[in-house]
């Protein structure tokens, strides 16, 4: 060996790296073999189960297309619900007819593979996501019947199917506006609460970030509180109709406080006020009972309290009460007000320790305001029901409706 030639290790075999060399997608020939089990079991949902799971067909990684055969009986268009050139079965969720019992197996089934296979969970999320934006291209038979399949999966609490990446797809401006998500949404509701409460319902709306608002289904040209009652009426959905009017009440009695919690922080005239509280009072239709209720809870809510002097809290209450008393006369114009009046002070005072000891005083202080009538005062001595701290407090007023009494016999 000469001196300019390397030595070598004789024998020794260089090995070459191996690439990982991937193989083709090839969709079409694994829906074509869907199809084929659904064809040779006849639609036995069962056996077309028991099938897949024998086959060593590639669900990790054709799983969208594992739920278009199942959807619409063959694989689809990229983009789109239009069915690609293939195989196709007649017993897909969309060739069943529009009735629960007929759709119900499918459900059944689909749960069935996703618990052998938990991963297509987001596979079926895909597609049915892909349907529900795709909703103009379904016929009006074929969209009941996705909205079917959509109420009983939640209802079956199909694997934890996610109503956010659902449902929120559904509010697109343009199926919005032609109507077709609140045609669907509609038949949604009325399938699910066959089974299920009203609460159920409200709490998949809750975890798909749509029960705030049910205008949301509405076409722009609709979206009206009277519409949506209507419209739900209508369709027997009372109980969507009553939730919905409590949501809207809620909604505008805190709009309410709100706006007068701003004025009095302001100290803006009593007078202004007064004619807000009318103007929300007639746009919102709200009982009179809730605005002495509301009335109330601003005042309070206004007081810079103090965390130990109780006679400082004391004069600031009084004084509150003093500065306020045209407002609370302006809407306390029955007996029965100012007896909710009364009630609602005797529950603030039962539930802030640093009011337990403030309540003759506070009555005593409306009665001189002429807010709270005498003879308001003795029923409310009486015979008041609310039972919160009635014993104590009842003992604390004594005093004064002996006092009320003396004055009347006098009289």
């Amino acid at each position: 060996m000469s001196s300019k030639e390397k030595p070598t290790l004789g024998g020794t075999r260089i090995k070459t790296r191996k690439r990982n060399i991937a193989a083709p997608l090839d969709p079409a020939a694994f829906a074509d073999a869907v199809v084929q089990i659904y064809l040779d079991n006849a639609g036995d949902l069962e056996l077309v189960a028991k099938n897949l799971e024998s086959s060593d067909l590639n669900f990790s990684r054709y799983g969208d297309t594992f739920f278009e055969v199942v959807f619409i009986g063959g694989r689809t268009q990229p983009g789109t619900i239009k069915l690609d050139e293939g195989e196709r079965h007649p017993y897909s969720v969309i060739e069943c007819e529009p009735k629960r019992e007929a759709i119900l197996p499918s459900v059944i089934y689909v749960q069935k593979i996703l618990r052998r296979r938990p991963f297509l969970i987001k596979n079926l999320e895909n597609v049915m996501r892909k349907m529900l934006q795709s909703l103009e291209l379904f016929e009006e038979n074929e969209r009941i019947k996705l909205s079917i399949f959509t109420a009983l999966a939640f209802s079956q609490k199909l694997s934890g199917l996610p109503p956010e990446t659902v449902l929120q797809p559904l509010l697109k401006d343009n199926l919005v506006a032609k109507g077709l998500v609140l045609s669907f949404i509609t038949d949604f509701f009325k399938e699910y609460l066959i089974d299920n409460s009203i609460d159920d319902l409200i709490s998949i709306l809750k975890r798909g970030k749509m029960e705030d608002d049910l205008l949301e289904f509405f076409p722009s040209t609709k979206r009206t509180p009277e519409a949506v009652s209507e419209h739900f009426t209508k369709a027997g959905l009372l109980p969507l109709v009553e939730y919905n009017d409590k949501k809207i009440f809620e909604v505008r009695l805190k709009e309410m406080k709100s706006t007068l919690t701003t004025q009095l922080a302001e100290e803006v005239a009593i007078s202004e006020v007064i004619e807000t509280v009318k103007q929300h009072v007639k746009d919102a239709k709200l009982p009179d009972i809730e605005v002495v209720r509301i009335l109330w809870d601003v005042l309070m809510d206004a007081i810079q309290w103090s965390g130990k002097n109780q006679q400082q809290n004391a004069n600031s209450a009084l004084r509150q009460v003093k500065k306020w008393a045209e407002l609370l006369n302006t809407f306390c114009t029955t007996g029965k007000l100012e007896l909710e009046l009364m009630y609602k002070v005797q529950v603030q005072c039962y539930e802030d320790a640093k009011l337990m000891k403030l309540f003759p005083e506070i009555v005593r202080s409306l009665y001189d305001q002429d807010v709270l009538a005498e003879d308001t005062i003795l029923h409310w001595f009486r015979k008041g029901t609310n039972l919160k701290g009635r014993q104590n407090f009842v003992k604390s007023l004594e005093p004064f409706v002996k006092w009320l009494e003396e004055a009347e016999e006098e009289e």
